[in-house]
């Protein structure tokens, strides 16, 4: 079922839990995710795969699935030949896939309130070199605005319940999002991409998380695709300086090489560690790439009263 009540208010109330990494559940399932368009392409060839990923979170506990378009923009569709209307349509289409997952999990028997945030990435996934993790991409914050402001309009008008402005590796982008965000007067989460206490552009993350404090439509500010060692003091920083809730879902502790468009090493990710997330001011709790359904169902127990 999807719900009623607004995320915002379920957070002011309590945790929510967060689904994990949507491109390792589609692998798992067999999905070949190797081109530029990454899990974005099956919006266009296996939009029901998108769906089953979905509902294999919120079976697993998740509150809250994350759409299938971090990766889907106008740019990257065109490059594949997709027109400007139907890129929109896919756009559409992954917050659907989500709110369809929602519907099949009520009817499979959960009863919990269910939640669908509209994935919006930063301009370096576009360009799916690996600069998400790196910024300063050499744009205005103007250029960035009008890079971003066409695809949140677009996702905007399919009702998600919220944005989720995910794996921001600058502060500068942020200010970009946060622009466009206030603008259209939708709610959305702020989370950077991190490396110690710093963005990957190399920004303190105070800095980068005050941004955000003053914008109403911000229900939630933290960090995602990060290493679980990151997240303890971005999240003490992120409750300090804003005093929103945190949202937290990093990677599992493996590294990208974006070279081999591979991951490297080895998990560190514990679904215990999320307590101690929790006793710091998170309250959006999940995980990203590498973290599946089985991890996801350990941190919502972790997290049941």
């Amino acid at each position: 079922m999807t719900s009623d009540t607004s995320l915002a208010a379920a957070l002011a109330a309590g945790t929510v839990v967060l689904d994990g990494g949507m491109s390792n559940q589609l692998e798992s399932a067999g999905h070949d995710l190797s081109d530029e368009l990454w899990s974005a392409r099956l919006l266009a060839e296996r939009p029901e795969a998108i769906t089953e990923a979905h509902l294999a979170y919120f079976e697993a506990g998740a509150d809250v699935a994350i759409t299938a378009s971090y990766q889907a923009t106008f740019e990257g569709f065109a490059k594949r030949g997709i027109s400007r209307e139907r890129a929109a349509e896919l756009l559409a289409l992954s917050v659907e896939s989500a709110r369809e997952a929602a519907r099949r999990a009520a009817a499979k028997g959960v009863t919990r309130p269910l939640w669908v945030a509209a994935s919006v990435g930063p301009y370096g996934a576009m360009l799916a070199d690996g600069s998400e993790y790196r910024g300063r991409y050499g744009l205005s914050a103007d250029e960035l605005a009008d890079f971003h402001r066409p695809r949140v309009e677009v996702l905007a008008a399919a009702r998600p319940d919220v944005l989720a402005l995910e794996t921001v590796p600058d502060a500068d982008e942020a200010r970009a999002l946060l622009r466009v965000v206030r603008e259209l007067g939708v709610p959305a989460w702020l989370s950077y991409t991190v490396d110690g206490d710093r963005t990957r552009a190399g920004q303190p993350l105070e800095e980068a998380f005050a941004l955000a404090a003053d914008v109403d439509e911000v229900i939630a500010v933290g960090v995602n695709c990060c290493a679980p060692q990151d997240v303890d003091g971005a999240v003490r920083a992120a409750a300090r300086v804003t005093g929103k809730p945190v949202v937290v879902y990093p990677n599992s502790g493996e590294a990208w090489d974006a070279g081999a468009r591979a991951w490297d090493g080895r998990s560190s990710f514990t679904p215990e560690e999320v307590t101690g997330w929790r006793a710091s001011g998170a309250r959006l709790i999940g995980g990203c790439c590498r973290v599946g359904p089985e991890a996801i169902a350990g941190i919502a127990a972790a997290l049941t009263p």
